[in-house]
């Protein structure tokens, strides 16, 4: 849907937030995968307005360092000691202001039109968001803007009603025309007012210069010695212009964060209302209650998410793919048709067809190509694994590469690190490497290479080749009474050294004998089978009474 262009939105996010109870700043804590003032900056930047700006003041410096990072367009204002959010949307008008006149001056530069910057001013709408409404969508704004520019109001505020209006300003309507009188402030508020649950959600669209205009004349008497914003609605009427409201009938849409138990249950409504979005979308959802997906995750029709299921970050699931139960990814590419399960992933890609887990680990760099596997207790890490090829288990491949058609033998390991450096092992295609290897590297192992169990692998294998390492097996006898003496091993050894008198005894007579010693120290023994002497009788045939006279007269002939 298209929405007129506002001139400019202005994100508050100058509170201290203390009901938090934390060290991050209050807009910077997170649900479904972005900061608050990272869900009023997508909505924002979805209205495609002239500019965005951020007025800053607690933490400033990790907030400011968070909005460079996610929207490096957005211009920053810093509010002073004077409280409230009057006086914070005046040092955002004056930053707009500012960057209006530098623009003019720029475009200028050099002709003589370059002397009227100084009067250059924002014009047209600006909008005003809290940087704590996660739930805020650019669908509503675009609403109030088009409720705003259609009735050519001086202001618009965007409004709800709730059963409890406890802390909230109420709306005041002018009997008749439902124009807004006012906006009263709790503190401030009569018996009468505080029954009103009409209420503000501090989200509004202004006429740039009715906002300019009325910032100059805002005081401080009310009963909390701040600049309120809200006293922008009644100086806008009193100088004849139109004031109203859009009434929203979602208050979840306007509700804000202040402490942490509103946090979870905005956070659970965000997720609900994804995961019914992507439901709708042809995505199987087996349980909605235990599976958490972020806002900038991308899922294709016919995805199942079983329980137990997070996607984070920009997690892309192709179609047909199943993806848990138990799983968590992060930043990962599940192709098509893939299953992944009881996995945890991060920066990592799977092809069309691969098979990961359970029990798996994708570290970042990993790429498991189309058909491929990686199976129960195996981990990656910068590893590049072709098509077809496989690591069914207990193994970990780092800094390599691996060909297609390739199987990893149980319990393999590419052993990259020397301590000070890491060092790349390739694996060819069509090779088979028997279990329990060390693959040394750098190392290389040829295409159709086969490599023998329990080796270490420290030199090149050539393509076709066998490449053993482990030696004849050699018993080294009376090593445990000599070296580990006083031991349990050792005691064990002893006791079982002087009671082997059956060397040369076969199996048969072992057996016989050990029966016996059972028997001697008492131990139950298992009866043998019990074979009956004659074969049990058959059945006699089942007879009716009308067969009886028939079978007496035959067993007369």
């Amino acid at each position: 849907m298209t929405y007129p262009r506002p001139a400019a939105v202005i994100v508050l996010a100058a509170g201290e937030g203390t009901r938090m109870r934390s060290a991050t700043p209050k807009v910077l804590h997170t649900l479904a995968g972005r900061s608050m003032v990272g869900h009023a900056l997508a909505s924002a930047r979805a209205l495609h307005p002239a500019r965005v700006v951020v007025v800053v003041r607690h933490e400033r410096a990790a907030v400011a360092a968070h909005v460079a990072e996610i929207d490096p367009r957005a211009l920053l204002a810093d509010q002073d000691d004077i409280p409230g959010t009057g006086r914070a949307v005046q040092v955002a008008m004056t930053a707009l202001d500012a960057a209006a006149q530098a623009e003019v001056a720029g475009a200028a530069q050099g002709t003589p039109a370059a002397g009227t910057a100084a009067g250059a001013l924002l014009d047209g709408a600006v909008v005003v968001v809290a940087g704590d409404v996660p739930l805020l969508d650019a669908g509503t704004l675009g609403e109030l803007l088009a409720a705003h520019h259609a009735d050519a109001n001086a202001v618009t505020v965007l409004t709800t009603e709730v059963d409890d209006a406890t802390g909230y300003g109420r709306i005041l309507r002018e009997a008749g025309t439902g124009d807004v009188l006012g906006i009263v402030e709790e503190k401030d508020a009569s018996d009468e007012q505080r029954a009103i649950t009409e209420i503000n959600s501090s989200i509004y669209v202004f006429d740039a210069a009715v906002l300019r205009s009325a910032l100059g004349r805002l005081g401080r008497d009310n009963a909390q010695g701040e600049v309120y914003l809200t006293d922008v609605l009644a100086i806008a009427r009193a100088d004849g212009g139109h004031v109203r409201a859009l009434r929203t009938d979602d208050p979840l849409v306007v509700e804000g964060v202040n402490d942490r138990v509103q946090l979870a249950r905005l956070r659970a409504e965000l997720n609900r209302r994804l995961l019914e979005d992507w439901m709708r979308e042809g995505v199987t959802v087996v349980d909605p209650a235990t599976t958490w997906v972020d806002v900038d995750v991308e899922l294709e029709r016919d995805v199942t998410l079983l329980p137990g299921t997070q996607l984070h970050g920009t997690t892309v699931v192709r179609e047909g793919a199943t993806v848990g139960p138990d799983t968590t990814l992060t930043d990962v590419e599940v192709g098509p048709g893939a299953s992944v399960v009881r996995t945890h992933g991060t920066l990592a890609v799977i092809g069309r067809g691969a098979s990961v887990g359970p029990f798996a680990y994708l570290r970042p760099g990993t790429v498991l190509g189309d058909d491929g596997k990686i199976g129960t207790f195996v981990e990656t890490k910068n590893a590049q694994i072709g098509t077809g090829s496989k690591v069914p288990h207990l193994s970990y491949v780092g800094d390599a590469t691996i060909g297609e058609h390739t199987n990893i033998g149980a319990a393999s390991v590419t052993v990259n690190y020397d301590g000070v450096n890491k060092h790349h092992t390739t694996i060819g295609s069509y090779a088979r490497t028997g279990a329990d290897n060390m693959f040394v590297a750098p190392v290389t192992v040829g295409d159709g290479a086969y490599t023998g169990a329990g080796s270490v692998i420290r030199r090149d294998v050539p393509a076709g080749a066998l490449g053993v390492s482990a030696g004849a097996q050699r018993n080294i006898e009376g090593w445990v009474a000599r070296a580990r003496a006083g031991t349990p091993a050792a005691d064990a050894a002893a006791r079982a050294l002087a009671g082997d008198d059956t060397a040369d005894l076969s199996p048969q007579a072992r057996a016989e004998r050990e029966r016996a010693a059972r028997a001697a120290a008492g131990t139950p023994q298992t009866p043998p089978p019990h074979l009956p002497d004659q074969p049990a009788p058959l059945a006699e045939p089942t007879t009716t009474s009308a067969d009886a006279g028939t079978n007496a007269k035959d067993s007369t002939r």
